[in-house]
């Protein structure tokens, strides 16, 4: 099987797929966010953190994916590449191709 395609392909590949599937999951919860739940969500999490409510709408589509992400229950790595390794088929639907060019850097890294 190929490494950057297998379920036992490199580490910084599997971490690579791995990253990609957790914003594949957060992306979809916000894609089901109104713009007005992903504006209150964005001042909530700013007045939580101490800043301002004045901000563009790209700003706050960034604080509600950090929001999100801090919150949202996703497995640790070491869980999900346990699961991957046995049930690689039931990942790759969830892969928005962000890894292959994380798994790209991966590769010429020192």
């Amino acid at each position: 099987m190929d490494g950057a395609k297998g379920s036992d392909g490199p580490l910084h590949i599997l971490r690579a797929k791995y990253h990609d599937y957790c914003s594949a999951q957060v992306a979809d919860l916000l894609v089901y966010m109104s713009p007005d739940e992903i504006y209150l969500l964005a001042h909530r999490a700013r007045r939580e953190e101490g800043g301002g409510t004045d901000v563009s709408y790209a700003e706050m589509v960034r604080i509600a994916t950090e929001w999100l992400s801090r919150r949202v229950a996703l497995p640790p790595f070491e869980v999900w590449v346990e699961d991957y390794r046995k049930n690689p088929q039931r990942y790759e639907e969830y892969l928005m191709g962000l890894w292959e060019s994380d798994a790209e850097e991966g590769e010429s890294a020192p």
